[in-house]
């Protein structure tokens, strides 16, 4: 009981801890904005930004049982429904890089000949961003969601591709040949040896791949469909709405935070056999 009090108490001090810089930067921008030193046009304060938020958040019409459940009505408000259709699209697009990028990433670790028959190619393409690839994107697919989701599977994948191919090929020599002193084929070797030493690699790309596919739906948003966080916030920029414009970005924000915060805990949780990781 001490123990887990103790732990709270760390965790709740942490937690504090990194509010103190954002909570002092909103009040020094709210003190700015009710000075008059900038034109709420330009820059509103964090309280509109915050009333906007929540007219954003909240459902668009009043609740009617005879039309709708309590549940759908919840769910019915702006910045829900933009966010489900972003999260679809970064679900969607990452589970395509990933299921493409991890069976490549391995092979490519495990074998020098085909590492260097594909590793020229792909370091031409790695470094080309995504958001190049929008206007064939667009030609390809036309608008909606299928261009969308090609350009953060495009997003998601090389991170992924990268790291595996490190973890494999930079397992210690010495797992290897002790292996091998065992007696262990190759199949064993890869599956018993090289793919459990790679999994911190393999989740580090994951983690930074889900980050890339998040920035990159934006942008595609922006672009190719009609709903989602970023097309609310250039319809916001059309009409000159610098609260919803900011309040879009905040919510970009926190669901980035969300999502890394989870897939921080996820690493740890598979990597808890890891040395030098705590519980």
């Amino acid at each position: 009981m001490l123990n887990s009090l103790k732990i709270f108490a760390q965790k709740w001090r942490a937690m504090t801890t990194g509010m103190i810089v954002p909570f002092i930067l909103i009040t020094l921008w709210q003190w700015v904005a009710s000075m008059g030193w900038v034109n709420p046009q330009i820059l509103p304060s964090p309280l509109a930004v915050a009333k906007k938020w929540l007219e954003y958040a909240l459902p668009l019409e009043v609740y009617d049982a005879t039309t709708m459940s309590y549940f759908a009505w919840l769910f019915s408000g702006e910045l829900i429904r933009d966010t489900m259709g972003s999260m679809y699209r970064v679900l969607v697009g990452f589970v395509i890089g990933a299921a493409l990028a991890l069976p490549l990433g391995l092979t490519m670790g495990a074998s020098q000949r085909v590492y260097a028959w594909l590793n020229p190619l792909l370091q031409v393409l790695r470094p080309i961003p995504p958001i190049a690839y929008i206007p064939l994107s667009i030609l390809w697919f036309g608008l909606g969601n299928p261009p969308a989701i090609f350009l953060i599977a495009l997003g998601a994948f090389f991170p992924i591709l990268m790291n595996t191919i490190a973890g494999v090929r930079q397992v210690d020599s010495i797992y290897i040949r002790a292996a091998r002193n065992l007696g262990a084929n190759q199949t064993t070797l890869f599956l018993r040896v090289m793919l459990p030493a790679s999994v911190p690699y393999i989740l580090s790309g994951v983690r930074i791949g889900v980050g890339t596919a998040f920035i990159v739906v934006i942008v595609s948003e922006m672009i190719a469909v009609n709903n989602g966080l970023g097309f609310r916030i250039l319809e916001a920029r059309e009409y000159f709405w610098s609260d919803k414009i900011i309040a879009g970005m905040l919510s970009i924000g926190l669901l980035g935070l969300a999502i890394d915060v989870a897939m921080n805990k996820l690493n740890n949780y598979l990597l808890r056999w890891h040395r030098g990781l705590e519980n």
